[in-house]
């Protein structure tokens, strides 16, 4: 129905419009049955050609539109005819799913189109909008409720800025605290509080709809995948739960370097293809993967928000599976003299030290020997896994222990190293179990 409703508003704003649509209407008044394409031509096209006038066509959240074709059906039809009406600038906004971002790469809609991305916008100006957003609308809830007075002064400055902060330019996040702050059933400077008071939390947030957001999203981006290919969802759940757990980001070849196996850069790209609106996935395979926030780990590794297990990320099976290939990567990259330096030279002194860090080294092994203890700290002590990781961490400190020292010092993180040590001692003591990482160092060290 969405180009009998734009000829509809379109005929209510200009007179002109409205005589060359009724004319239509009369010749055709099944006009509204036929296909997109008619619809197009003979409802927008023929009046705005007949009339000459310029206007804008707004079209909000083109990803909440009933559509199954590869391509937005939308975006096809205005491909063929967008020429045909240039007076006519047609505004569109949606999440980036696979079939919008199909459509304005339409060979034939290309050199009309400019693509905004949100995220690319300058952050001060979206927390501007924010936190005015915010300012009014916490008003607002106050003004609602005839029994609620908490003066002038709330909610205080440090609040807004409290609560901007934690939107991190995300404004969901913000329509959701004021669903939260605005129950009818609360009181507003207690719901506030709550949100306050756990700075690094998002849980609170989540029934009043970000999970409910992100649980459409999951749904609707994998609704044509049957629910019973677990091998799917297992490859699925990998690849997105190493981009949630591992601790710097990392583009799809680094990430396919350290999973390795049949986690091949073009599998990695498929799996986050369709969660382009709530993950920042870059078109080069060189530029990290992010996430937009943090209320998307929170949600994804919480078995009491994410209720659907085909996508809850569980931490424990996860950073266990990173630990293993950050393990299983330097067990086959690490070896002595990794760099090819000469004997007894001084880093400082190696002018091309940063190439070979790159050639030799590479992203992928620099982060398993900067964070393989980092995931190994989050392993629980009663996880199914823990002989396997034991009996890998002890061939590790076995055969390749004084490597992970030199890879730390040519990449200028040998204090890391330190830390590393004493965690992995921590995680043996609270496991019962004993590292003999003293023993293994002296022997490598003779």
């Amino acid at each position: 129905m969405i180009f009998p409703t734009l000829a509809f508003q379109l005929a209510y704003r200009y007179p002109p419009f409205r005589q060359e649509l009724l004319q239509v209407l009369r010749a055709n008044p099944d006009i509204g049955r036929e296909v997109l394409c008619s619809q197009m031509e003979k409802l927008i096209v023929g009046p705005f050609q007949t009339m000459k006038t310029q206007t804008l066509i707004i079209i909000d959240a083109l990803d909440e539109c009933q559509d199954k074709e590869p391509a937005s059906a939308l975006l096809s039809v205005l491909s063929r005819y967008v020429d045909k009406i240039p007076l006519v600038k047609f505004f569109i906004t949606g999440r980036p799913e696979p079939r919008i971002r199909s459509g304005f790469r339409l060979v034939a809609l290309r050199p009309h189109t400019d693509v905004l991305r949100l995220h690319d916008v300058e952050p001060s100006s979206v927390n501007s909008d924010i936190k005015l957003f915010l300012k009014t609308q916490l008003a607002n809830v106050v003004n609602n409720q005839s029994n609620c007075d908490l003066g002038e002064g709330w909610p205080i400055p440090h609040d807004i800025d409290v609560l901007c902060k934690k939107a991190a330019s995300f404004f969901i996040y913000a329509a959701t605290v004021i669903k939260f702050v605005g129950s009818q059933h609360h009181q507003p400077d207690e719901r506030l509080t709550l949100i306050t008071s756990l700075p690094q939390s998002t849980s609170r947030e989540g029934g009043s709809g970000i999970d409910l957001l992100y649980t459409q999203v999951l749904k609707q981006a994998f609704c044509d995948v049957n629910s019973q290919d677990h091998e799917f969802y297992s490859h699925l759940k990998s690849v997105v739960g190493a981009v949630l757990l591992i601790f710097n980001p990392l583009s799809i070849k680094t990430l396919s370097n350290l999973l390795r196996d049949h986690y091949t850069p073009s599998r990695i790209s498929k799996a986050l293809r369709p969660l382009h609106s709530i993950l920042l996935v870059p078109e080069s395979t060189e530029d990290p993967v992010r996430i937009f926030h943090k209320s998307l780990p929170d949600f994804l590794t919480d078995q009491q928000r994410c209720t659907d297990e085909q996508f809850f990320v569980d931490p424990s099976v996860h950073h266990t599976e990173l630990l293993l290939s950050c393990l299983a990567l330097m067990k086959g990259g690490l070896k002595r003299n990794i760099c090819h330096l000469d004997d007894y030279a001084i880093l400082s002194n190696v002018e091309d030290l940063s190439a070979r860090l790159k050639v030799h080294i590479g992203d992928a092994l620099e982060y398993a020997c900067h964070f393989w203890a980092n995931h190994l700290s989050k392993i629980p002590k009663n996880s199914p896994n823990i002989k396997e990781v034991q009996k890998a961490m002890d061939e590790f400190s076995t055969t390749h222990l004084l490597c992970w020292i030199e890879v730390l010092c040519l990449t200028g993180n040998l204090d890391v190293g330190v830390y590393a040590l004493n965690t992995t001692q921590q995680w043996y003591s609270s496991v019962s179990c004993k590292w003999s990482i003293h023993r293994n160092l002296c022997s490598h060290l003779i």
